[in-house]
């Protein structure tokens, strides 16, 4: 288990948004990795740290963390991909302003840019 940060992949009206991710594979090695994300002072004081994995074992999940509907963003694609037991986490800092439904089209953006580092 070990945890990428990609950092900042793009900024709209304020708001900036990062992506990172690791293998796992169970929920406890998601909540680890969780964790770990959060000692880095910077995301722990982010905004939302959304994610989503498909586990082999024990399905899909996901996290929202406040930005509704974002996970199931992120598990879609995981899922279009055929990525197994990798969980994707994308942060937003909130600028400020609202994005609207421009905020998912960042989501996809962040796990593009994961998925490609890959």
């Amino acid at each position: 288990m070990s945890l990428k940060i990609i950092g900042i992949v793009l900024s709209d009206r304020g708001s900036k948004y990062a992506v990172s991710g690791a293998r796992v594979r169970d929920r406890a090695e998601v909540e680890a990795v969780l964790k770990e994300l959060k000692r880095n002072k910077a995301y722990a004081r982010a905004t939302h740290n959304t994610w989503g994995v498909q586990l082999s074992e024990g399905g899909p999940l996901k996290g929202d963390d406040g930005e509704a509907g974002a996970g199931m963003v992120i598990l879609r694609m995981l899922e279009r991909e055929g990525l197994r037991d990798h969980l994707v986490i994308v942060t937003r800092w909130y600028g400020g302003k609202h994005l609207g439904g421009d905020r998912f089209r960042h989501v996809q953006t962040c796990v593009k840019t994961y998925l490609e580092a890959l």
